[in-house]
């Protein structure tokens, strides 16, 4: 029953009058299906819920595709929290089931491997366009905060990416100490930091530039360089260290 109150389906529930004739994409006109839509005007004319709904093909009793795909990115909180989804949850979700479950993670996986093979393949990672791409998959469009931390090695190649913190609508909590005591387990020579805005404005606030004094002062005691603190929000990526905010 995952996700049935955001469809708007169960065994119980009915769709206002006009809905369910409007339910299956095949009856949208031809320029609002998602999949001649991107043909048209290419994948970044399509919103999340629209990409996905060409992998799910089908909707749910009284729901299309796209109703299915944006209930489950509200569920999960969007890309990045369906890519950490259990697969045994996916398949309980209304208009899934074993096979569109299986399509989508491994759709969802692959994106997140070739943006993070990206990432390990550089040679040293000195900017912050290295790292825009991965993290706007992994925290775009969040429904709650999520700190999270890139570590690398001294020649700055990237050892692990790790989410450590995660807080509500209007913000997170993040301690030092365990940045510190992440950096150690990872032996690792210098940082990125990241964070997304739920609101999808990534423009950085005194916060953000507070706590990132805070983690350079800590993390500096055990040699470790913070190279940048990124924002990330719906439609770009801001980097602190550009800005010149520290």
């Amino acid at each position: 029953m995952l996700a049935s109150r955001a469809l708007g389906v169960g065994n119980d529930s009915t769709l206002p009058l006009g809905i369910e004739d409007m339910a299956r994409i095949t009856d949208w006109p031809r320029h609002e299906r998602p999949r001649e839509k991107l043909l048209a005007l290419g994948p970044d004319a399509l919103s999340d819920a629209e990409l996905i709904a060409i992998f799910l093909r089908t909707g749910a009793r009284g729901a299309s595709a796209v109703d299915v795909a944006q209930a489950l990115l509200v569920h999960w909180q969007g890309v990045g929290g369906l890519l950490d989804a259990p697969i045994a949850e996916l398949m309980g979700a209304p208009g899934l089931g074993p096979a569109k479950a299986a399509q989508l993670k491994a759709a969802l996986v692959l994106a997140e491997r070739h943006a993070l093979s990206e990432l390990r393949r550089a040679d040293t990672l000195t900017s912050p366009a290295h790292c825009a791409r991965f993290l706007r998959i992994r925290l775009r469009r969040r429904e709650r905060e999520v700190f999270a931390v890139v570590f690398l090695d001294s020649q700055h190649r990237v050892i692990q990416y790790e989410e450590l913190f995660q807080g509500t609508i209007d913000g997170t909590s993040v301690h030092p100490r365990e940045v510190v005591r992440a950096a150690l387990r990872h032996n690792a020579a210098a940082v990125i930091l990241a964070h997304n805005h739920p609101s999808g404005v990534a423009e950085p606030s005194q916060a953000d530039v507070r706590i990132t004094e805070r983690l350079r002062q800590a993390l500096g005691l055990i040699d470790v360089r913070v190279l940048d603190h990124l924002v990330v929000g719906d439609q770009e990526v801001v980097s602190l260290a550009e800005r010149g905010l520290f």
